[in-house]
């Protein structure tokens, strides 16, 4: 396994982070033990989570894959051996049933004492805003249109100055966020810089992979100058970069197959630009998920991968992939079908 740190401490983390967010509905309780002994058994101490998981988000749900992360600390006793990250769930009509007061103060308590609770540890690591109050791009939105009837007030300061009693308090050690834009690190970090005795947000959890490379647009620059790391999800686009859907095949129990709706990355330009990188990795003696998780671990602004997967075949593939590493002709190749299919998922 390779490591690095989380930006601006001595925390050190695996360049491969353990998603978990089908634990609870496509995995059972046994399978996300299963999986957390074995990625530790490989060198992987960074675990990621989310008061929201699993996914998809359902009010019937909500929560269990914490449950099943604390489950397994408590019968196992690796508390000290994870680097543990969680996430408060932003407004959102489909999180309604979580709470609909935002990030306000006392909902950014609740939702650090629920996580604590369930996850049956004192602390988290990394606390992360799972995605923005504010109306701006995430989740696959494309082209900035501002909402004339948005309400939102520019209350940064006072998540930051919350989040910071609770750093002092010891319930989090340091902060992070998620599906963001340039515009919105920058806001955060501006506003630490402004006072000492707030915290600064060390890492962005984004989606970044061959299909969706957006961050090297603008966040890739402040990921530079800031030290701010990239904590990249979704780096095999919900299994497509694994080949698995090609020809139109439908495998039983993928995640697309079960959820029709997560359909982010399987438009006609990214199935076509798939076909591409697949044949590049067949030309390389390479399969097309470690090929695909390789180029994100090679990135400089990366600061971990966040794998997920459904059986441990498909986890020891993925964390496998730490041991691939792509020359300068397969990179060339892979420019080639970017700059013809550039971002066909955002």
């Amino acid at each position: 396994m390779e490591f690095t740190h989380l930006p601006h401490t001595d925390i050190r983390v695996s360049k491969i982070c353990l998603g978990t967010m089908t634990w609870g509905r496509q995995n059972t309780e046994a399978e996300g033990h299963a999986q957390m002994d074995y990625a530790l058994s490989q060198g992987v101490n960074f675990f990621d989570t989310a008061e929201l998981y699993p996914i998809p988000a359902h009010k019937d749900f909500h929560s269990l894959t914490e449950r099943i992360i604390g489950n397994w600390f408590r019968k196992r006793g690796t508390r000290e051996q994870v680097i543990l990250a969680s996430k408060i769930a932003g407004p959102a009509p489909f999180t309604r049933f979580i709470r609909t007061t935002g990030y306000r103060p006392d909902a950014i308590s609740e939702a650090v004492e629920g996580s604590l609770k369930r996850l049956r540890t004192s602390y988290m690591d990394l606390y992360q805003l799972h995605w923005p109050e504010r109306s701006t791009n995430y989740f696959g939105k494309r082209g900035y249109q501002p909402d004339p009837d948005e309400q939102w007030e520019d209350n940064i300061r006072g998540v930051l100055q919350t989040l910071g009693r609770l750093v002092r308090e010891g319930k989090i050690r340091h902060v992070g966020l998620s599906n963001e834009t340039p515009w919105g690190v920058m806001r955060f970090l501006e506003e630490a810089r402004s006072d000492a005795g707030l915290p600064r947000i060390i890492t962005v959890q984004n989606p970044y992979s061959l299909l969706n490379r957006l961050y090297e647009v603008g966040l890739a620059e402040v990921s530079h100058r800031t030290g701010t790391g990239l904590l990249a999800y979704s780096p095999l686009g919900f299994g497509t970069l694994s080949g698995k859907y090609l020809g139109g095949r439908k495998p039983e129990n993928a995640r697309v197959t079960l959820f029709p709706n997560y359909n982010r990355y399987s438009g006609p330009k990214a199935v076509e630009a798939v076909g591409a990188y697949s044949e590049i990795a067949a030309r390389h003696g390479l399969s097309l998920a470690q090929m695909s998780l390789a180029f994100v671990n090679s990135r400089p602004f990366l600061t971990s991968t966040i794998i997920g997967a459904t059986s441990m075949e498909q986890l020891a593939e993925n964390i496998g992939s730490i041991e691939v590493r792509l020359g300068e002709e397969i990179l060339r190749e892979i420019e080639k079908v970017h700059e013809l299919l550039p971002n066909p998922a955002p």
